[in-house]
């Protein structure tokens, strides 16, 4: 008989808790709803006093906020719950860990008192399969809400009367009274601003159903259709296929890291001549104060500012930011000398801010996933639906004072 020793036998206590992943406890739960509930006070407020609210009736700021200040922030929060929401329950059924929706309050700086909500992936996504579920969730829920929001807001368009509720309203009132039309430009006492919002697809067309819809220059006024415009333009937003964009997301998935790298390049270039629309007037206007008459540093400018941009974007790859930043220069140009004259680079600023947003935050590139897995041909239609659903909601003005 051989003499051996007894194996060691090691015993592990399992019977502590394990951890699960998108199960948030009360304090949490807690936390959350009281970002929404700032952020809705935000939305009422703001929303009331510069928007929506009947100023000709007011006679306290209570009076701005309630009714129609609180219907426009059920409108627009329930629109980003929905959204971001999306995005959760995908992670949840793919067992991918995320937090619950941060809604963001801003008032003052934002005229609406949001820049939106998020939620926060806490692992890295492993399959373009995941990757595509999560991203166009968000997109495709908030999209189906706002367009909801859309009709249901031009079905019930009141008469162009309805807008003696607001002042400085009275001249077009008795227009609309004597033509039975809105009037082609707007109608506002001299030296007063204007709130402009671009036309995109989408909304034209389904104004074009509706004979008393209003023009952009007084949509704001209408809660249901500056919910609903605002819903497709955040929409929009979170579709363009840049980084870490639910469009990023999309678009990788649909045709890989080297196609959507190539893609997201030439979208910033997009964005970035854009931008140049708004920046070299900006420039030209700053530099005049200290050249002499005649002698501007304008395009100088500009052109130093958009190169050092392409090159950080592209990580000092010379082609690329050779190439991109010429033909942008050229664009800018060419549509300078074909304005001359009018009124060159008015509303394209917001596109500055996205500049930066995308340079420094989401960035250009999506991150490589550890597998690019093919999607099935349901998911490829959706998806490519979905882009197109970005140029439908887009506009090259989305908002601005005039």
């Amino acid at each position: 008989m051989s003499n051996t020793e007894e194996p060691e036998i090691i015993h592990v206590d399992i019977t502590g808790d394990i951890p699960q992943k998108n199960r948030p406890d009360k304090v949490t739960i807690i936390r959350h709803l009281l970002y929404f509930v700032i952020t809705f006070i935000s939305v009422a407020s703001m929303g009331g006093i510069f928007f929506v609210g009947h100023t000709a009736e007011a006679e306290s700021l209570a009076d701005l906020i309630f009714w129609e200040g609180i219907l426009f922030a059920a409108l627009l929060l329930g629109f980003l719950a929905v959204h971001e929401f999306g995005h959760y329950f995908a992670a949840v059924y793919h067992n991918v860990n995320t937090s619950l929706p941060y809604f963001i309050p801003l008032p003052f700086i934002s005229p609406i008192g949001t820049i939106g909500a998020v939620i926060k992936i806490k692992e890295q996504i492993t399959d373009t399969i995941k990757l595509y579920d999560i991203g166009i969730s968000g997109p495709l829920a908030g999209f189906v809400v706002a367009l909801g929001v859309l009709i249901f807001g031009f079905a019930t368009l009141p008469e162009p009367d309805f807008l003696a509720n607001f002042d400085q309203h009275d001249e077009v009132v008795a227009y609309v009274q004597e033509h039975g039309s809105f009037p082609d430009e707007a109608l506002v006492p001299d030296g007063a601003e204007v709130i402009m919002f671009g036309e995109t697809l989408l909304y034209t067309f389904l104004a074009s159903f509706f004979d008393n819809a209003p023009p952009m220059w007084e949509m704001y006024h209408y809660p249901f259709l500056l919910a609903g415009w605002l819903g497709l333009f955040f929409t929009a937003l979170n579709l363009m296929p840049v980084g870490q964009l639910d469009g990023g997301h999309i678009l990788y998935s649909l045709i890989g890291f080297k196609r959507h790298q190539f893609v997201a390049r030439l979208f910033f270039g997009l964005v970035v001549t854009l931008a140049g629309f708004a920046a070299v007037p900006l420039l030209q206007s700053l530099s005049d104060r200290f050249m002499p008459d005649g002698l501007s540093l304008g395009w100088l400018l500009w052109a130093m500012i958009s190169f050092s941009l392409f090159r950080k974007a592209f990580y000092g790859h010379q082609v690329w930011t050779l190439a991109v930043w010429l033909s942008s220069l050229v664009v800018v140009t060419l549509v300078f000398l074909l304005t001359a004259g009018s009124n060159f680079g008015s509303g394209y600023g917001v596109w500055i801010m996205f500049t930066l947003f995308i340079l420094y935050f989401v960035k250009i590139e999506h991150p490589p996933v550890y597998f690019e897995k093919k999607l099935d041909r349901r998911r490829k239609i959706l998806g490519w639906a979905t882009m197109f659903i970005f140029i439908l909601c887009i506009s090259p003005t989305p908002i601005y004072v005039q």
